[in-house]
């Protein structure tokens, strides 16, 4: 057998293996240390974020929280149209006014001849509910010795406990004046008698009513064919005094279209949809299609205004204001149809601090939110016109911080 020459192999020393078992330890300790380090800098940087987060200043602002339960459901199959105003009374009952007459055929279909279904029929326009949502109260439609608005609009209780109602129907000239349990007491103004924005005796289209128990005087939103503010005495119904934008003597002029790039229109657009007076006796107005509030003095002096979603086209974004119920009033609550939300304002500096509300039909969200009241507790209380066509309140829960725009 032959025989191989032994294979010659060098061993390596121990420092050499040594040298390779570091080698090989230092590697590792660097691949891990790589791991390590770029966990902990995300961890560092995340926890810098958030403490950059919490640094940031808080305002301060009110919450509020949707009550999914309120109203309760309506007895006799009852079912609200356009919802167009809501007002809150001494007795913290909360008013709605509605249109039966936008509830369509397939809702109402139990009112329909002959009967298409056992449900529903429309509501009484005047709705009355207490704090726990039940229907307590309703009355409305035509009647003997006035004109009911064709097309009903707003609706206001005042210090005495009256309730004020207006219309924007194209010939409603007339603003209403009852007792709770709706008997008919005033009249100001006159259906299809509207001569314009100087008339003194006629209103057109008027969109919300506020009485002033200082003066013992009846501001009108006079509202989607006027474009003024106009007072009237609130126990005889005569003229005292009216104004257009900054103050300015009201013009029936058709300006076009809202142009967010335009120099600030000196007139109101239509519609004039709310007119409000603070406890220390100033006038808001909405001005609605131009996207602002404006304020004004009990006599008409302009004082100041402030825009809202500047860019909003439509039907714009200042439709009604509530004011918060604290001694101060500090907040200004501004419903926002177009944009779908309530925006909160310091009543102070007319600065918007939060917002809540989003679009849709779900609990909390918005379709076309037309009107706000505020009871005594501060809750706040929306009802919405097109096809929600429905009331919701939102609980108050207190001041908290805020720092986005919309909680």
């Amino acid at each position: 057998m032959p025989s191989f020459p032994a294979r010659s192999v060098t061993e390596p020393s121990l420092d050499t293996r040594e040298t390779h078992m570091r080698r090989r330890m230092l590697k590792a300790f660097v691949g891990t240390t790589s791991v390590v380090l770029f966990i902990a800098l995300g961890i560092a940087q995340n926890r810098l974020q958030h403490v950059a987060a919490q640094g940031k200043p808080a305002m301060q602002a009110p919450i509020f929280q949707v009550d999914p339960l309120w109203p309760k459901p309506l007895p006799n199959g009852w079912i609200i149209g356009s919802a167009i105003g809501v007002t809150a009374d001494a007795q913290d009952h909360i008013w709605i006014i509605h249109r039966p007459d936008a509830v369509e055929n397939n809702e109402k279909a139990a009112a329909l001849d002959p009967p298409q279904a056992s449900c529903c029929k429309p509501a009484p326009p005047v709705l009355q509910f207490d704090q726990q949502g039940n229907l307590v109260g309703s009355w409305g439609g035509p009647g003997q010795g006035y004109e009911w608005p064709a097309s009903n609009h707003g609706i206001t209780i005042d210090y005495k406990g009256f309730v004020w109602i207006g219309g924007n129907n194209a010939k409603d000239g007339q603003i209403l004046k009852f007792t709770k349990d709706g008997k008919f007491l005033m009249q100001i103004g006159h259906f299809g008698q509207s001569k314009g924005s100087l008339d003194t005796e006629n209103l057109h289209q008027a969109a919300k009513i506020f009485v002033d128990q200082q003066a013992s005087e009846v501001y009108v939103a006079d509202g989607y064919g006027n474009h003024r503010v106009i007072v009237f005495d609130e126990n005889s119904g005569k003229f005292k005094r009216m104004w257009g934008a900054y103050g300015n003597k009201p013009s029936d002029e058709n300006f076009g279209r809202y142009n967010p790039s335009a120099p600030p229109l000196q007139q109101f657009r239509n519609p004039v949809h709310c007119s409000e007076i603070s406890k220390d006796r100033f006038v808001y107005v909405c001005d609605r299609a131009n996207d602002r509030i404006q304020v004004f003095r009990t006599d008409g002096t302009f004082v100041k205004e402030q825009f809202y979603m500047k860019q909003t086209l439509g039907s714009g974004s200042a439709w009604d204001i509530a004011f918060s119920r604290d001694p101060q009033q500090r907040y200004v609550y501004l419903t926002d149809g177009m944009n779908q939300k309530v925006h909160i304002i310091l009543r102070e500096t007319l600065e918007e601090v939060s917002s809540f509300g989003t679009g849709g039909r779900m609990a909390g969200a918005f379709y076309g939110v037309h009107s706000i009241a505020t009871d005594s507790k501060g809750n706040i209380y929306t009802t919405e016109t097109w096809t929600s066509q429905r009331a919701q309140r939102f609980l108050y829960k207190g001041m908290g911080p805020v720092r986005t725009s919309t909680q």
